[in-house]
Order: C-alpha cells, then sequence, then structure tokens
C-alpha cells in the first residue's frame, strides 16, 4: 500500500483551492485520487496532480485500513475522519458569524 493513502490533503490550485479532502488512491507517480465524501463521494474521486495538493502530516488510520482490506469507506465515515483530522490539525475552525477579516485601507 502506497504511504499517502488516507493522508490529509489540501488543494492549492483549481477552483477547489483550499479545499481538504483525503487520497483514496494513487493512479501513478504524478496523479492521487481524493475524495471528501460530500462533493467528491468515494464512488466518484477526483484525479489530482500532486503537485497541486499539499501534503499534511495527518492519516486517518481506519480509513487507510479499510483501503489497505480491499473495501470501500463509506462517505459518512470519510467525513467523519475527515472532519476529525482538519479539527486536530488546522485547530478550531472559523464560525461562519465571524466577520471577514478587513484588508486594505
Amino acid at each position: 500500500m502506497h504511504e499517502s493513502i488516507g493522508q490529509l490533503v489540501t488543494s492549492r490550485a483549481g477552483r477547489d483551492r483550499g479545499r481538504p479532502y483525503l487520497v483514496v488512491g494513487v493512479l501513478d507517480d504524478r496523479f492521487v485520487l481524493v475524495a471528501d465524501g460530500d462533493l467528491r463521494p468515494v464512488d466518484r474521486p477526483k484525479r489530482k496532480n500532486m503537485r497541486h495538493l499539499v501534503f499534511h502530516r495527518a492519516w486517518a488510520q481506519e480509513i487507510r485500513q479499510q483501503l489497505a482490506a480491499g473495501k470501500r469507506p463509506g462517505n459518512a465515515d470519510l467525513r467523519r475522519a475527515l472532519a476529525a483530522l482538519v479539527a486536530e490539525h488546522f485547530g478550531k475552525e472559523r464560525g461562519t458569524d465571524e466577520k471577514p477579516e478587513v484588508q486594505g485601507g
């Protein structure tokens, strides 16, 4: 099994820039398959160039084990694991009731 399976990644390019995903498959040395269980379900993962991703030092072990066993995890499992990793890795998420930062003068 490839070392990046189950790893938390963030898109750095494309219209999904800034969106977190989990790696659910590796196509070759340039492309991986990512899913978030919401907009990108497990049965329809997105093919992303590795250069367009930021790889974080966090892995969803339960998703990794399911994929290693040849099972496809459910979308709810993927969302739960992704939310836990994002909360752990990035800290408290910014709430929607907070005002955006003022830029400029």
